[in-house]
């Protein structure tokens, strides 16, 4: 008999991530022998768009901030997470504002911030934050990608995606990329690999 998938609950509105997350973690459940196949995941994901206050910080402490907000509103367990894009010209930020940034000055105000630095170099990091429930301490998963910043390509229906070219790309920015490619490489697949571990191990 087959064991039930384990649901978790992911605090975002952002359908986006919703669809990666869920992908990354079906393809994670399937052997070379059944890929393309209907495999059963170990866990299935359901979302609830919260209207968390983000505190300012550092990567980790906006996100263990963000988690202890959200488990105390639903009760019980669940997790958020957080996208920062760091440029190593300007120290690593704009960091975890990244969204703030991308709203106000779009994919070429981040190229332009960047004119007249030598390195385009970036970091894009993703921060899983898990919670058991209302009053326990946040685990924090973290995947980092290296890549640089580059003009625009691709579809622009992912944030910073079209100007985020990695390393491990084969030229092509996010954007560019199918998704399964995409979240073989990915900050965020990087992430939930360390957080589905951990899940399987607390299921064992």
């Amino acid at each position: 008999m087959t064991a039930s998938p384990r649901t978790i609950l992911f605090v975002t509105g952002n359908a986006n991530k919703l669809k990666e997350v869920r992908s990354i973690l079906l393809a994670a459940s399937q052997s070379p022998e059944t890929a393309g196949t209907a495999a059963t995941p170990a866990f299935t994901v359901d979302s609830q768009d919260l209207d968390v206050p983000e505190v300012q910080g550092t990567t980790q402490e906006v996100a263990i901030a963000k988690v202890r907000a959200a488990a105390d509103i639903v009760g019980g367990p669940c997790i958020t997470e957080d996208t920062a894009l760091g440029f190593e010209a300007l120290g690593g930020l704009p960091g975890p504002y990244i969204k703030y940034f991308m709203k106000s000055v779009g994919h070429e105000g981040l190229n332009n911030m960047l004119v007249g630095f030598p390195s385009k170099r970036a970091t894009a990091i993703c921060t899983f934050a898990y919670s058991a429930g209302p009053g326990s301490e946040p685990i924090i998963f973290e995947g980092t990608t290296e890549g640089k910043v580059v003009p625009a390509r691709g579809p622009s229906n992912f944030g910073w995606d079209p100007v985020f070219e990695p390393e491990e790309g084969n030229g092509k920015t996010y954007a560019e990329m199918e998704l399964a490619d995409k979240n073989k490489i990915s900050h965020r697949y990087r992430a939930l690999e360390k957080l589905r571990k951990f899940l399987l191990e607390q299921d064992s």
